[in-house]
């Protein structure tokens, strides 16, 4: 495999190729993703909970971030290396650029920011500068306290209607790829066919162009509540590798997520 641009991600979605992405956090477990044909790592502030042990997201730090990004670069050879921006380490337009350019000098190859509109400045001024963006929308955990929980968003028609327009603008302001989390799978199919860059859902149905699952929930090593959107790939096969053989194989061709794994 070579090794994937954005451009590669692109053209998968104009040629109805589905994307795998999955969250990665040390070199061994990137390497195997990597090996396994993930088109995407993302090094995702979920390590919050499922590293260290976290209610949510909130209290991870950038040097934890850029620590865990040299860990997963190390272990790529062609996966595109996503980062999450943690927990208001973009709040200002001046906080964003310095934080986004450390996670580009640990090796990531795009930042993402979960948000809407109020982020359109920042974007505008990273990609003018040379750091690509992943925008996210939906479900975006480091607001789970202003959405009183980790809940489905865009059920009615006016929230549908604001993550729509929202998408729209991120993409406007120059995002290259935007994460769709947790949202009926009807509006994630209008807002994957209504945007040029490629989608990937999590908890959003099979019509986006690619899924992300936490490696945890893939592997099924979660502790606690699993939510409805994942699924064990691991008790399927028994053996890591082939589990994550799998997940590539069902997203690819289009059978994970199944209807269980919706939301309507």
């Amino acid at each position: 495999m070579s090794k994937i641009t954005i451009t590669h991600l692109q053209k998968m979605k104009q040629d109805g190729q589905k994307i795998t992405a999955i969250t990665a956090y040390d070199a061994t477990f990137a390497k195997l993703f990597d090996d396994e044909g993930a088109q995407v790592l993302l090094i995702g502030d979920s390590l919050g909970m499922v590293l260290q042990g976290g209610d949510d997201t909130l209290a991870v730090s950038m040097d934890e971030m850029v620590y865990h990004t040299r860990c997963v670069v190390r272990g790529t050879t062609n996966a595109l290396v996503v980062t999450d921006m943690p927990f208001m380490s973009y709040a200002t337009p001046e906080q964003t650029y310095q934080n986004a350019a450390r996670l580009m000098a640990a090796g990531a190859r795009m930042v993402k920011m979960e948000g809407g509109d109020w982020l359109c400045d920042s974007i505008r001024h990273l990609t003018r500068n040379g750091v690509p963006v992943c925008g996210h929308l939906g479900l975006t955990p480091q607001s789970v306290h202003v959405f009183g929980g980790f809940k489905v968003q865009g059920r009615d028609e006016f929230h549908a209607q604001e993550i729509y327009r929202q998408a729209l603008e991120l993409q406007a302001a120059g995002i290259q790829l935007l994460v769709l989390e947790c949202v009926p799978v009807s509006l994630a199919e209008r807002i994957t066919k209504a945007l040029r860059i490629p989608v990937i859902g999590i908890g959003a149905g099979p019509a986006t162009d690619g899924q992300i699952l936490v490696m945890h929930d893939a592997f099924g090593i979660t502790s606690g509540y699993v939510p409805k959107f994942t699924k064990n790939f691991l008790a399927e096969t028994g053996d890591m590798r082939a589990a994550i053989r799998l997940y590539v194989q069902q997203v690819s061709e289009g059978t994970f997520p199944g209807p269980e794994h919706c939301f309507n």
